[in-house]
């Protein structure tokens, strides 16, 4: 590939800058995102400026712009700490994991209530069906008269008398 001159690399650059700073703005063409593709795109220069390239003897040399793609993430990264999102996608990505979090523990917190209410109706099944049962025994017992013991009732004592 032919070297190209100072005048275009210098010419280049700026408008690379130009277009990072377009983009940091959220200033994003039709299906463009805040990445180093729409920023070569925009500025009119190839992406694989912006990477590390191999001499011959295998050494590794720095891309002509790949300062400037250190900076365009460095300064892409601040933003996003600092809570801006210049890409709306990112922010819209980053919205729907939040929601998918928050959607995740609600889940989780009703699958721990219907476990809840589940063992509660199990245990009230079975005290339901203690109930009947001993009702059914009671009942067949008066069935049978023989088998009941008539238990002697006290007398009452008056109010007022008890203890005098």
């Amino acid at each position: 590939m032919a070297r190209i001159s100072d005048e275009t690399r210098a010419r280049n650059e700026e408008a690379i800058r130009a277009a990072m700073d377009r983009l940091l703005r959220g200033e994003l063409p039709p299906g463009g995102r805040a990445d180093l593709k729409t920023l070569a795109s925009e500025a009119g220069v190839t992406r694989t400026g912006f990477y590390p390239k191999k001499n011959r003897d295998g050494t590794t040399r720095p891309g002509p712009y790949q300062h400037l793609a250190e900076e365009f993430e460095r300064r892409l990264k601040a933003l996003q700490d600092a809570g801006e999102i210049p890409d709306p996608r990112d922010g819209q990505i980053a919205r729907l994991k939040a929601s998918n979090a928050e959607l995740r523990e609600r889940l989780a917190r009703r699958d721990a209530t219907i476990m809840e209410l589940t063992e509660f109706q199990t245990l009230a099944l079975s005290r339901l069906a203690a109930q009947h049962d001993e009702i059914t025994r009671l009942r067949k017992a008066l069935e049978h008269p023989e088998n009941i013991t008539t238990l002697p009732v006290r007398a009452r004592v008056a109010r007022g008398t008890h203890g005098q």
